[in-house]
């Protein structure tokens, strides 16, 4: 076959490469970084959220310190699964800022234990019930 038997490039029709392909073969690091970070915020906010159940069903006291894992936990996973940058950013932000203000006033007060509970009680609701959009 002669180089002049194939077809002119100019009139080969363009195959598109998907966008899902090149955001593959571009970022294959940044998405096991987006799992590493998504199983550590969960981790950290199990632990954390453990140490909160386990005190108010036990009558015990805490300190700052699960409440601190807790929502670095948050920080961290919104960090990694949140695409939205306003919201990841909000969330990163709301969180450290209540973990300074607990860290700043020192001690956990029953009702401290309970609003944590209970917000998580309903974000694991929303997230259980919530169907996620399936692409057309």
């Amino acid at each position: 076959m002669a180089p002049s038997d194939f077809p002119d490039p100019s009139t080969r029709p363009s195959t598109p490469r998907s966008s899902r392909h090149d955001h593959d073969e571009e970022g294959g690091s940044d998405r096991q970084f987006h799992v590493a970070g998504m199983m550590i915020g969960t981790a950290l906010m199990f632990i954390g959220f453990l140490n909160v159940f386990l005190s108010i069903s036990g009558g015990f006291e805490i300190n700052v310190v699960p409440l601190l894992i807790y929502f670095g936990g948050i920080a961290v996973w919104a960090n990694a699964v949140v695409e939205n940058p306003t919201i990841r950013y909000s969330l990163m932000a709301a969180a450290i800022l209540i973990s300074l203000a607990l860290f700043h006033y020192g001690e956990v007060l029953f009702w401290h234990k309970q609003v944590v509970f209970w917000s998580t009680i309903v974000v694991v609701m929303y997230f259980m019930f919530n169907e996620p959009k399936r692409a057309a």
